[in-house]
């Protein structure tokens, strides 16, 4: 007698992998793939790959590509709404079921500059994994931070390598790039004589950097602008009153490369070193360890590619 054939109860309707969603709600937010890449630590490739996956899966479009931004079609809006409530109940759920396994403080320090911007998605990782620990973050100059370390009031802080009276061989090592001369695309400020430049304080490498180069090729230059936040030496380059050292990956539009124009020297490189207090902690360790592998996403990310003459970097603007 032959046996009668069971159905399968296995259900033929795909699944919506978390990973994915988190992409499509980064790219959502931001209005750009190159920056959700960032978000999430992959590849912009990889993002394009997910959201096209995903397209396929659902049957519908989901973004409009336009030349600076991507927007959501009427089918992304939709699948947004699902998308953050499947990614908030997935967390609630993990939470119910996982104790956090680590508790604990970071006190982290970080300069206005490369760190800020690798921090957010760091941070909110950091915090998925670890609901546990409590970091808190302070924002200063690196002069400053390696004081509160040796006062034991930080416990981890980035630090710009090369600023006056600063040890260098303090540290390890986690971060290079090209510094450039930066300056308003279309701009006239590189052809003032004397050149007129937006610096930091006189401690600043950067500064210093800059200041050196152009005194060994006897380039005239006067200090325009002073500011201790990067935002303000790009205030003063964007309304083209200066230019300024900058680190290669910083540039967005308006703002490009100088670089082979205008006589200007080479500065040589941006160098981050990050420190530890005394507070060997699990949470201090895991959070270095997560800082390091952020640092090497974003090299990554950028391809370890420098920045050409009249190239505005574009990875901003997806």
């Amino acid at each position: 007698m032959t046996e009668p054939v069971e159905q399968s109860t296995t259900s033929s309707t795909p699944l919506l992998e978390s990973d994915v969603l988190r992409t499509f709600v980064a790219i959502a937010e931001s209005g750009s793939f190159t920056r959700a890449a960032g978000q999430v630590y992959r590849s912009t490739s990889a993002v394009s790959m997910q959201i096209k996956r995903l397209e396929e899966t659902l049957g519908r479009s989901l973004f409009v590509r336009e030349a600076r931004l991507v927007r959501l079609t009427p089918a992304g809006e939709t699948l947004l709404g699902y998308a953050r409530r499947l990614l908030k109940l997935n967390e609630e759920a993990i939470a119910h079921f996982l104790q956090p396994a680590l508790q604990g403080r970071v006190r982290f320090g970080t300069p206005a500059d490369v760190g800020t911007r690798i921090l957010p998605g760091l941070l909110a990782l950091f915090a998925r994994s670890h609901p546990g620990v409590e970091v808190d973050v302070s924002v200063a100059r690196s002069i400053d931070m390696i004081e509160r370390i040796d006062a034991g009031e930080l416990d981890l802080a980035l630090v710009t390598v090369g600023n006056l009276g600063q040890d260098d061989s303090r540290g390890e090592p986690v971060h290079s790039e090209p510094l450039v001369w930066a300056g308003r695309s279309g701009g006239i400020a590189a052809l003032r004589s004397p050149l007129p430049l937006a610096l930091a304080s006189p401690d600043c490498a950067w500064r210093r950097q800059a200041l050196d180069a152009l005194d060994r090729i006897g380039r005239h230059y006067r200090i325009a602008y002073s500011s201790e936040q990067t935002s303000g030496q790009e205030a003063a380059m964007i309304a083209d009153l200066a230019i300024a050292p900058y680190p290669a990956s910083l540039l967005r539009p308006p703002l490009q490369c100088l670089d082979g124009q205008y006589g200007l020297p080479q500065l040589g490189d941006y160098r981050i070193n990050l420190l530890r207090g005394s507070n060997r902690s699990e949470a201090v360790d895991i959070l270095a360890k997560q800082v390091i592998a952020a640092f090497v996403e974003y090299r990554n990310l950028r391809g370890g590619r420098r920045a050409e003459p009249n190239e505005e970097t574009r990875w901003h603007a997806g």
